[in-house]
């Protein structure tokens, strides 16, 4: 199946690199180009992507906006942030509107393919070096914030699973540690999407230090 692709970015020549990236790839394909967060949005209801490649800064809409009005609409696409900016209230404000993923523009052009793919089916991935800021962002909220979900509906085996999610394992990990078939990881994983109308996996790594089950690292 191929992946259809929309490419916001206020620098044109970052939007010709990865088209001409992704047009080597017969499993993607580019179906539009933004320069602004506002004609991301028109383009995205016109176009029906798959996959929002996006930016953060640019004029007018912001990426983030633009990815908060894109998430919450019918059959929204997933969107990919691919910025310079990696800073805390980027990440974060990023991953709360909706966002399946967020990169650094210095990444290797191999890895950016590869988290399009990953975040058009339904994972979400997070920059290495951006990991461990976002995990600290929650400890420096206030208790009565990171406890407002509570843990009720959800089996203990789901909560098992759910809490490694919280610690970035993928489906393989989980299985390994909780003696499982992969399949089964997956099906617990889904499960938990849809108990806690979560987004996709980022979402539930949020749920899952917002209910307490992960602590941050110290």
């Amino acid at each position: 199946m191929t992946i259809r692709v929309l490419l916001a970015d206020d620098q044109p020549l970052i939007r010709n690199g990865l088209r001409v990236l992704i047009a080597d790839h017969d499993d993607l394909l580019v179906v539009g180009e933004a320069g602004t967060g506002a004609e991301a949005v028109e383009l995205a209801h016109e176009t029906r992507p798959d996959v929002v490649v996006m930016d953060i800064r640019m004029p007018g809409m912001d990426g983030i906006e633009a990815t908060r009005r894109l998430t919450t609409g019918t059959e929204p696409p997933h969107v990919l942030i691919l910025t310079t900016f990696d800073e805390d209230e980027y990440v974060y404000g990023a991953l709360r509107a909706g966002a399946g993923g967020f990169l650094v523009k210095d990444m290797a052009l191999e890895d950016i393919l590869a988290a399009i793919r990953v975040v058009a089916a339904g994972d979400g991935l997070i920059a290495p070096g951006v990991t461990r800021r976002l995990i600290a962002h929650f400890a420096d909220r206030p208790e009565p914030a990171r406890a407002r979900r509570p843990a009720d509906g959800i089996t203990e085996r789901e909560r098992e699973v759910l809490t490694l999610v919280g610690l970035g394992r993928s489906n393989h990990e989980i299985a390994a540690e909780l003696f499982i078939s992969v399949a089964t990881a997956k099906a617990h994983v889904a499960r938990l999407f849809t108990k806690l109308d979560a987004r996709d996996r980022v979402h539930l790594v949020i749920i899952a230090y917002e209910m307490g089950l992960v602590e941050p690292p110290r």
